[in-house]
Formats: structure tokens, C-alpha cells, sequence
């Protein structure tokens, strides 16, 4: 029970550490102090239930149809290539954070909308959740014990980036720090899409 949760743990943190798109919105909503706390608890909710759903015959299904595989990934360049060009057009404004900061407040249903969209219209979430992740544990002497472990990895993740970076904000607070941070943020949605579109 211990090994499997030990490789739930392991597998999970080395595959959502890598930055991708939820975590780059994750990141950039702890900056602005908006409602990161809940993006991190909707990013954790659904990490736990696509492995789990992975883990117990999701993955056996999504590779079966190619109809499934083929609208998670229009979907996905739409929505990412969309997020990318705000991204960057905020990253080419020079006063990018004065705007930011004069703006109105996103209101937490706003956010939780974006991050379901972020989340779920991501194919690469799929891919890592319910295919890598829950085929491996599909494998496993405890199924069980192997979500638990995934679990607990993605808790210590998001809550960990959201935390740390709203803690760094002030220090973060320059018009230039913003600008950097908004353009690799579009750098990374435009690179997933790209992904997407030419490789499928």
C-alpha cells in the first residue's frame, strides 16, 4: 500500500510540476491576488478526479475513441490560442500593471469559470491525469493508495504556487516583472497549442 501511494506521489509531482497552462494561470492569478485559493482548490479537485476516473477505466475509453480525442484537442487550441493573444497583448503594453491594478476586481465566479476553462479544455490535463497517471495506476498492488498518493502531490503543488507567489508579490510589483510574466504565459499557451495542432 505504501509503494503504490509513494509512486502516486512521485508520478503526479514530476508530471504537474512542469509548467503548463494551469500553472501558469495559477501563477499569474496568485500575483494579482484573485481568488488564488480557490483556483488552486478547483486545480486540485480536478487533478484528483480525472486520475482517479484514469485509474478506474477513463484511460481505456479516451484511447478508444478517436471522436473524444479529436474534440479535447480543438478544443484545446481555441481556448489556448485565445488565452495566449490576451496574454500578450497585456505583455506589450507598457503599462500593463497600471492597467491590471485600475482595472475592476475579477469577481470569483469570473475566475472559476476561466479556470475550469483552463483545466478542462486542456488536452494536455487529459493526458497526464487520466492517461499517463491512471493507466500507471491501473497498475498498481492498491489502486486505491496510487490516487491517494496523486492526491496528495497535487495538493502540495497548487497550494504551494499559489501560496509562495502571492507571498512574493510585492517584491514581483514592477511593471517589467508583469510584462515578462505575461509574455511567457502567452509563450506557453501558444507552444501547447502549436503542440496540439501539428502533432495531434
Amino acid at each position: 500500500m505504501l509503494h503504490s501511494y509513494g509512486n502516486g506521489l512521485v508520478i503526479a509531482l514530476g508530471l504537474i510540476m512542469a509548467i503548463g497552462a494551469q500553472n501558469a494561470f495559477v501563477l499569474s492569478q496568485a500575483l494579482r491576488h484573485e481568488h488564488h485559493l480557490w483556483v488552486a482548490g478547483v486545480c486540485v479537485f480536478f487533478d484528483v478526479l480525472l486520475v482517479a476516473c484514469g485509474v478506474y477505466g477513463l484511460a481505456q475509453i479516451l484511447t478508444n475513441s478517436a471522436v473524444l480525442m479529436a474534440v479535447a484537442r480543438w478544443g484545446g487550441v481555441l481556448f489556448l490560442s485565445a488565452y495566449g493573444a490576451l496574454a500578450l497583448l497585456r505583455a506589450l503594453r507598457k503599462n500593463s500593471l497600471a492597467v491590471a491594478q485600475e482595472r475592476a476586481p475579477q469577481t470569483l465566479r469570473m475566475v472559476l469559470t476561466t479556470t475550469l476553462a483552463v483545466t478542462l479544455l486542456n488536452p494536455h490535463v487529459y493526458l497526464d491525469t487520466v492517461l499517463l497517471i491512471g493507466a500507471l495506476g491501473a497498475q498498481q498492488v492498491s489502486p486505491s493508495a496510487y490516487v491517494l498518493g496523486a492526491a496528495s502531490a497535487s495538493v502540495l503543488w497548487f497550494f504551494s504556487l499559489a501560496l509562495g507567489a502571492a507571498k512574493l508579490a510585492p517584491w514581483l510589483a514592477r511593471p517589467i516583472t508583469w510584462r515578462v510574466i505575461d509574455f511567457l504565459v502567452a509563450l506557453m499557451m501558444f507552444s501547447v497549442a502549436l503542440q496540439l495542432l501539428l502533432n495531434g
